[in-house]
């Protein structure tokens, strides 16, 4: 142990050690001159303050977003050295959370799926904000803005939410089949990806109801009850969010929610005076230019584009559905909605097509 503890001690002397800050190595962060001399630096009496948006900042998929943030020191001291900017998203299930970007000065790398989507803009001298272009479903969330001066660290958080829509989903099995990795890929599949709890509450508070418990992107189980009644937690709760809390991810089954945003495209109907069948559906909308639509497209053109079809349409899953923005007759109940006939076996049908644009 003495002989450990002296090994330490010389290793700590001769400099081959380098502290490990925020996730960093930084050599000689006292001194930005780089002439190999780490010097001390006496607290000078300005306080590091960083601010974000209190607000949420919107956005939708495909589009280019701003997440604002300033740094400023009270009292102002005049040119500092160069700062260190880090940008983090946090985790829906409260783990380690993901690099997006670090920067110094005009340098900067950007990290895993934000390569080449993500830098800084710095249209002010104590600016930091995070640009990120082509906004993509998961980049929904909260994140992080860290400044760091020397030994001086500060952080905010600004919340990126999606304009988007929650849809339930179940697999042609039928209920509660899903353990929630098979969630997760149920909803990529339907051009979607499991909804985080902010996004099944505004559902909630937008109307949907649905008695079904469906899996959420941080691994609980939940369902939006508008109406209360004896099979969906009785008559006598308040209406809200039920909650079955976290669910082991591999041995429990349950359904879906899924989220889509905006579209970069469009959905469109195409019909046979005879119908079609799935296989013919498919082949329709290759001959077409497009691919036949999945469930997240239809309930996205539904949401943003106001389509409404009052015509059976095949998608992508094997699912027969189609989109009502104005009920009349004829077209199911009088909510507007995305009308589903389930997964038919035998049957021909219109179909829906979805095109980039």
């Amino acid at each position: 142990l003495p002989l450990l503890l002296k090994a330490t001690l010389l290793r700590l002397a001769s400099g081959s050690y380098r502290p490990f800050y925020n996730g960093f190595y930084y050599n000689h962060i006292m001194n930005d001159n780089d002439d190999g001399q780490d010097k001390v630096d006496y607290f000078s009496g300005a306080k590091l303050v960083v601010e974000t948006s209190k607000d949420p900042v919107y956005s939708y998929s495909g589009a280019n977003v701003t997440l604002p943030c300033h740094y400023r020191y009270e009292p102002d001291m005049g040119p500092k050295r160069k700062i260190r900017i880090k940008w983090s998203k946090l985790r829906d299930d409260y783990t380690k959370e993901q690099d997006v970007m670090v920067a110094i000065g005009k340098t900067y790398m950007a990290f895993g799926d934000f390569k080449g989507r993500a830098h800084i803009h710095q249209a002010s001298r104590h600016e930091a904000s995070l640009v990120i272009s082509d906004v993509r479903l998961k980049d929904d969330g909260k994140y992080r803005c860290e400044v760091i001066d020397g030994l001086e660290d500060e952080s905010d958080v600004v919340d990126l939410r999606l304009q988007g829509i929650v849809f339930p989903y179940q697999p042609p099995r039928g209920q509660y089949r899903l353990n929630f990795h098979e969630a997760e890929q149920v909803c990529r599949d339907q051009g979607a990806i499991l909804a985080n709890f902010n996004q099944l509450f505004q559902a909630w508070s937008e109307g949907l109801d649905w008695c079904n418990a469906g899996w959420l992107a941080d691994g609980t189980v939940q369902y939006p009850i508008r109406l209360p009644r004896k099979p969906c937690g009785g008559v006598h709760l308040a209406p809200g969010i039920r909650s079955y809390g976290p669910r082991h991810r591999h041995l429990h089954r349950f359904d879906a929610f899924c989220f889509s945003s905006a579209l970069k495209g469009e959905v469109f109907y195409l019909d046979r005076l005879a119908g079609m069948t799935l296989e013919e559906a498919k082949q329709s909308c290759q001959d077409a230019g497009a691919e036949i639509a999945r469930v997240g497209h239809l309930y996205s053109a539904w949401k943003f584009l106001g389509l409404d079809r009052c015509n059976a349409g095949w998608l992508a899953d094997g699912s027969v559905r189609y989109p009502i923005a104005t009920p009349r007759a004829n077209c199911g109940p009088e909510e507007p909605g995305v009308r589903s006939f389930g997964f038919p076996s035998k049957g021909r049908f219109g179909v829906f097509c979805y095109k980039e644009r």
